[in-house]
């Protein structure tokens, strides 16, 4: 399909082809203003119905789940089934093309959605967990979701979460709160592509939220080229190579189209 490439001007163009024919290794870092562009709020945007009544950081700790677990849990729900009424964007979909034509593409993502794989993207690796892969609280055991798919209305009442098979804890969502620790192999693996990499794509993110902002910068510090886009300047903006200003789909999806010309 035929992409708008004037969203680049002729000399960033021209310069992008350059870094991505030389590139050995891109690295692709992504936030939440990706998946926000299908239609998932971020934890920065307003919530609806019951959830207005909350800061998502509110709820989104142990503290709160052991404290009140159904309205942790649906809260949860809620977001779940706004991520299974959603479909990929742009963005994804270019970043998934990206991985098809260039030697070695690795995806880093601080969302927890399954977007990216619903796109064609493989292998992705998600630092701050996967909502879909909830587990217990207690013994850890992986749970699997059952009955929410495109349609089903988004919870709006707090409900119990289920109960472990195992030991009878309450099931949690499969993100990382904050005060936890990142996944240990899911941060080395990405650690070690921001490392490794010559090219680095940060793609909708706030570059606030630490250790995930450290990858572009580690990067810059071992000789990767850096791009951002993002449609606001962030905390990257003094280390980047180039920072491209705009919406994640029509950049990307122009960016992967210089990829096969």
């Amino acid at each position: 399909m035929e992409r708008d490439l004037s969203v680049l001007e002729s000399h960033t163009e021209q310069w992008l082809r350059e870094v991505l024919a030389q590139a050995r290794h891109v690295l692709v870092f992504t936030g939440a203003g990706v998946s926000q562009e299908s239609g998932i709020a971020t934890f920065r945007d307003p919530s609806e119905g019951l959830w207005a009544r909350f800061h998502p950081q509110e709820l989104a700790t142990p503290e709160a789940f052991d404290r009140n677990p159904a309205l942790v849990w649906t809260w949860y729900e809620w977001r779940r089934a706004l991520i299974a009424n959603a479909e990929p964007n742009a963005a994804h979909l270019a970043i998934a093309q990206m991985q098809q034509q260039l030697r070695r593409v690795t995806v880093v993502t601080q969302n927890v959605d399954d977007l990216h794989e619903r796109a064609g993207a493989a292998q992705v690796l998600h630092l701050h967990g996967l909502l879909a892969a909830a587990r217990c609280r207690q013994c850890s055991a992986p749970w699997q979701h059952h009955g929410l798919t495109a349609g089903v209305e988004p919870p709006q009442e707090p409900r119990e979460p289920p109960r472990c098979e195992h030991c009878g804890g309450y099931i949690r969502p499969g993100v990382v709160w904050f005060g936890e620790s990142l996944p240990t192999a899911t941060w080395d693996a990405a650690a070690q592509a921001s490392t490794d990499c010559d090219l680095v794509f940060s793609v909708g993110t706030s570059s606030l939220v630490y250790p995930a902002a450290e990858l572009p910068h580690n990067a810059r510090h071992n000789g990767a080229t850096v791009v951002q886009v993002n449609p606001e300047p962030t905390a990257l903006d003094d280390t980047a190579h180039l920072n491209l200003r705009g919406k994640a789909g029509p950049i990307m999806a122009a960016i992967a189209d210089l990829c096969s010309a």
